[in-house]
């Protein structure tokens, strides 16, 4: 199947990028600048693993987001918070509807490149906090997808049911260099160690059970999950 990845240079994208091509014919990356405080540090992994293999890459600007958005992960914003990645504070770095967003203009992409199926990496980590990558979003934006192309373009979402550890464990089988991805929501010069995405990539690591590649500002002991989570 010809697929498009949606490719932001972080850990669970780079891996899906990489899975992907072993079952289909990945014909095309696609990325967003949308503002992010660490889009930038993303995007240069983004476009390295694009040059890695092969694929066509393309980035598309959305700047009303930073513009007409409210949320701390957006140069716009507050400061990210500090602290485990299911913590009530990390609703902050929620940027309204984004995968609603970039999934519709990816579809449109992937409809005009000749794909028929769009690759995600939204996985089980990110459901505590973030509505946009849970299966009942993902089911409802796959049902609009199909319907409203003539190609009836897929969604495809390969670790909707799996963790942060269990995508670190399947990169490492595929031989990432995950030095060469980026998590940390506060885009500095390296990862600080103690945002949430530094704390859930730190996690995945310990528990999976794999030395971890990354340079860290800070590396404290790793704070326990919320008692809810």
């Amino acid at each position: 199947m010809k697929v498009c990845v949606l490719l932001s240079g972080g850990m669970d994208s780079v891996t899906a990028l990489y899975a992907a091509r072993l079952e289909h014919q990945v014909v095309a990356a696609l990325s967003f600048d949308y503002g992010a405080k660490h889009n930038a540090c993303e995007l240069a992994f983004a476009r390295l693993h694009a040059v890695k293999t092969g694929v066509p890459h393309q980035v598309v600007t959305l700047d009303f987001i930073n513009e007409l958005f409210d949320s701390a992960l957006l140069r716009s914003g507050a400061a990210i918070p500090d602290g485990h990645y299911a913590e009530d504070t990390m609703k902050q770095t929620v940027v309204p509807f984004r995968n609603g967003i970039m999934l519709a203009i990816a579809t449109g992409y992937a409809e005009s490149i000749g794909a028929q199926a769009l690759v995600i990496a939204a996985h089980a980590g990110d459901h505590a906090i973030y509505p946009d990558c849970r299966e009942p979003f993902m089911l409802a934006m796959a049902a609009a997808m199909r319907e409203g192309t003539y190609a009836n373009i897929q969604l495809l979402r390969p670790f909707i049911a799996t963790d942060k550890v269990g995508i670190a464990r399947r990169g490492a089988a595929l031989g990432i260099d995950y030095a060469q991805t980026w998590s940390c929501y506060k885009g500095q010069q390296i990862h600080c160690g103690v945002c949430g995405t530094c704390v859930e990539r730190r996690e995945a690591f310990v528990l999976a059970g794999l030395p971890d590649p990354t340079d860290y500002a800070q590396t404290p002991a790793l704070p326990p999950p919320p008692a809810s989570f």
